[in-house]
């Protein structure tokens, strides 16, 4: 059975809650993603940043993400799934809430990688990928 430890890409980096945008915008650029999950200070999952969020939702704003935090953005429930779930679940969780990153968490509540659109586009058939981009884009 393929899990999410197989879909995924391995080595995600959090960001602190408390760390700046700029700093966030930094590592994306180092680390070539264009998200990143925000951890509290108990390395729990409180969010996840994207590239655009910090352009539309900070420097859009006129706000300084210098000065504005990961934190700031985090907004709703965060969704995640566990290295052994299997691919259905995967893709079920994806769906169901129509997003396109989804962290991978262990049985220790850490985080272990990211499941992308583009990790799904190497594993998936024809048939599933047109699928998943039916549902999540609906």
């Amino acid at each position: 059975m393929t899990t999410a430890a197989d879909l995924m890409n391995p080595g995600a980096q959090w960001i602190p809650a408390t760390e700046s945008l700029d700093r966030a915008a930094q590592l994306m650029r180092e680390l070539d993603v264009g998200a990143l999950p925000v951890s509290d200070p108990n390395e729990r999952l409180c969010g996840i940043i994207t590239d655009r969020d910090i352009v539309v939702r900070c420097v859009a704003a006129g706000r300084d993400p210098g000065k504005t935090t990961a934190g700031d953005l985090c907004e709703g429930t965060p969704r995640w799934i566990s290295s052994v779930a299997g691919v259905d679940d995967v893709l079920a969780e994806m769906e169901s809430h129509q997003i396109r990153r989804l962290p991978v968490i262990d049985e220790n509540k850490r985080l272990v990688g990211m499941i992308s659109e583009a990790d799904l586009a190497r594993t998936l058939t024809d048939d599933q990928l047109a699928e998943f981009v039916e549902r999540v884009y609906a």
